[in-house]
């Protein structure tokens, strides 16, 4: 697999090297004086778009060396990732670096599509206990009825369905990094016996009667604001200060502009491989709209925009047709927003902001300025139906 990613980065690198060769005869070609300068602009974009696509070869060796590192366990589930330029992002991977060998607990705040799980297993790559497993668990699907199951394993028979023994993530994790998924979303009851497994650092599986010891690092990460839950009597404030020694907040795309057109071609690269394309990059009016766009899901999706350009795309440079009309939407005008800001009145609002965008989920999601995912589970949590 190595292999191939390597003769992957040579095309890439080919392609570059050509187009600037192309470029350079271009330039050559253009006698008239008048003709140059106009055409001076379009070249100097597409040179810029060369520069950025450098950058992600670059990078793309780094993370070459990096996925070599480290075990080969349910870790491999962990895909290659930016951390990308800019000081957003430079401040939070120096803070990865300082809370990784330790063995605080963690939790990382941010919106979803930001990357909080690439965090979460960068920290335990860089952790002592890199050489056992890194489980993650989405709190956020897990049935109320079946948490204690998931977390803690139960024995055959215990209760319907629990046709034979399961293994919980805790002793699935023994020894290495249990990672928690929106962990704002367990339910009261979930939370005293989550407590309670991580101060005693023993479990016990659903229907049995013997204890088992476990040691293990959490990483613990959340869309919601815990502190505004804490008051509301939603999440217990002991567990809260158990799960979070140190925080790590993760900036939204919007926030690293720098870091913007470096994702972009990442993901156009990854987008390349697996659709078998040979696309060079963005043309100079797409990587404005790309720069320009707010992101309201972030990396994903920016990731999910980019694969489809990629499909569409019928030349060697991406434009502004087939990243579509999405990229040119301008966030909600502070007149006409109805953020979320008061917890006491969330559902009314979010009910209002479906009313004004005919139960658009997309378009309310940017009325209220949430992510979709952080909608999806406020319409779960409120019990509303579409």
């Amino acid at each position: 697999m190595q292999k191939e990613n390597l003769k992957a980065l040579d095309r890439i690198a080919k392609k570059i090297s050509d187009a600037e060769s192309h470029l350079t005869k271009i330039e050559d070609s253009i006698d008239d004086k008048k003709h140059r300068t106009a055409q001076h602009e379009t070249i100097k974009d597409i040179k810029s778009i060369l520069k950025h696509a450098r950058k992600v070869d670059k990078d793309e060796d780094k993370i070459e060396q990096f996925k070599g590192e480290g075990p080969k366990d349910s870790t491999e589930n962990h895909r290659a990732y930016l951390e990308g330029e800019s000081d957003a992002a430079k401040q939070l991977y120096n803070y990865v670096g300082l809370v990784a060998p330790t063995n605080m607990s963690v939790l990382i705040n941010g919106s979803s599509g930001t990357g909080k799980e690439y965090v979460a297993h960068r920290i335990h790559q860089l952790s002592k206990r890199n050489d056992k497993p890194f489980i993650a668990v989405d709190c956020g699907s897990i049935p109320k009825e079946l948490a204690a199951s998931e977390f803690f394993g139960h024995v055959k028979g215990s209760f319907t369905g629990a046709l034979t023994d399961k293994t919980g993530a805790f002793v699935a994790a023994n020894g290495g990094t249990i990672f928690l998924d929106e962990i704002g979303n367990l339910s009261y009851e979930v939370q005293i016996q989550l407590l309670r497994a991580l101060q005693e650092r023993k479990i016990r599986p659903v229907g049995s009667t013997q204890e088992i010891s476990v040691d293990i690092r959490l990483v613990s990460a959340t869309n919601e604001n815990l502190e505004q839950a804490i008051e509301k009597g939603t999440f217990r404030e002991d567990l809260y200060h158990r799960i979070n020694e140190f925080t790590l907040r993760m900036p939204d795309l919007k926030e690293r502009k720098e870091d913007i057109l470096l994702f972009a071609n990442f993901f156009l690269d990854q987008a390349n491989k697996e659709l078998d394309k040979h696309l060079i990059g963005f043309d100079a009016k797409a990587s404005q709209a790309l720069m320009n766009y707010h992101w309201p899901g972030n990396l994903r999706q920016m990731k999910n925009i980019v694969k489809r350009a990629t499909l569409l795309a019928q030349s060697s440079f991406i434009t502004l047709l087939e990243l579509g009309t999405e990229l040119l939407e301008t966030p909600a005008s502070s007149n006409t927003s109805i953020a979320l800001r008061n917890e006491e009145t969330e559902k009314e609002h979010i009910l209002e902001a479906l009313r004004q965008t005919g139960n658009n989920k997309s378009k309310a999601a940017q009325l209220l300025n949430i992510d979709r995912k952080t909608l999806y589970n406020k319409l779960k949590l409120y019990n509303i139906d579409l």
